[in-house]
């Protein structure tokens, strides 16, 4: 399975605010389109991952053979069946989905060498965004690093308890899995597969418990081998359809216009929990909440999303 042409223009169509997005998450730059990697551009599920009632649950997780998940890492939310030659799966949205449901998904994003940065006062959670989504009773989705989940134990302990929330994988490092991707460093196969472990790690040394067996690419750049790497991980790949446009914006007006602009029955909006990146989420949120509600919408997790 190669890049498509359409898959090339889809990703030159992506609104400047996914570029934002995307760099606010630790990258710089601007990717080159004509490479082979998908870059924040969900792609298409196979046939059989996206065909009704194709969902299965995860299997349990072992140890000791390689390549294997972790003793411990989660396995409870179900997940969508391999794509062509055992890839792993993409979810996007729930296409099928007529029900008014929306997952709201948040990035915690940390790189591996952003310690420095928070020693010296930088903010890459975001506490004020958690209690209103507590506050407004929101179950949410947060794709953690491994290495905000060690910076910020607590906040991952609380977030990963409550069952408000699941916690999914966004790498340990915040590298890229391909390249280029939004000059964000890159990590091969089998460094991509290990980031991956190693970010579970992290979510069970903090005490997180409410974990869930959902990756998503940093940067959102994917591509077949990125896909081929993780599939020993039996993780479902979550891209998004909807763009918040929250990282580095100033406005949360505009940030909710955006989001309400974009919503459909099953979609999966991908927004931040880094206060220094995206420090208006928190008000947005307050926007996009009781308008959607108004509309009719119900919030889900992702796991509920993937499991109808």
């Amino acid at each position: 399975m190669t890049i498509s042409v359409r898959k090339v223009a889809a990703a030159a169509a992506l609104s400047a605010a996914l570029t934002a997005s995307l760099a606010g998450c630790g990258g710089s730059g601007t990717p080159d389109a004509g490479r082979e990697a998908r870059l924040g551009t969900p792609a298409a599920p196979a046939p059989a991952a996206s065909a009704p009632g194709s969902a299965a649950p995860s299997p349990s997780p072992s140890s000791g053979a390689p390549g294997a998940p972790l003793a411990g890492a989660p396995g409870k939310a179900p997940t969508l069946a391999p794509g062509p030659d055992g890839l792993t799966p993409v979810f996007e949205r729930a296409r099928q989905h007529t029900d008014k449901t929306v997952a709201l998904t948040f990035d915690a994003d940390m790189t591996s060498d952003q310690g420095p940065r928070a020693a010296g006062g930088e903010r890459f959670d975001n506490p004020q965004l958690i209690s209103t989504l507590r506050t407004l009773k929101v179950p949410s989705t947060i794709f953690m690093t491994g290495r905000w989940a060690e910076e910020y134990p607590d906040q991952a302990k609380s977030i990963g308890t409550d069952p408000n929330f699941e916690i999914a994988n966004h790498s340990y490092s915040h590298h890229a899995f391909t390249s280029p991707c939004y000059g964000l460093p890159a990590l091969d196969g089998a460094a991509a597969r290990a980031d991956v472990d190693r970010a579970f790690a992290a979510f069970r040394q903090a005490g997180a418990v409410n974990t869930v067996p959902y990756f998503r690419f940093p940067g959102g750049c994917y591509d077949d081998p990125a896909l081929r790497a993780l599939s020993t991980a039996k993780v479902t790949a979550v891209q998004w359809d909807v763009v918040s446009g929250d990282a580095f914006a100033k406005d949360p007006d505009a940030v909710a216009e955006q989001v309400l602009a974009g919503v459909k029955p099953g979609s999966v909006v991908v927004m931040h929990c880094t206060r220094s990146a995206a420090p208006v989420t928190e008000e947005a949120i307050r926007k996009i909440v009781p308008e959607l509600r108004k509309r009719g919408y119900r919030f889900v997790k992702v796991s509920e999303l993937i499991g109808t």
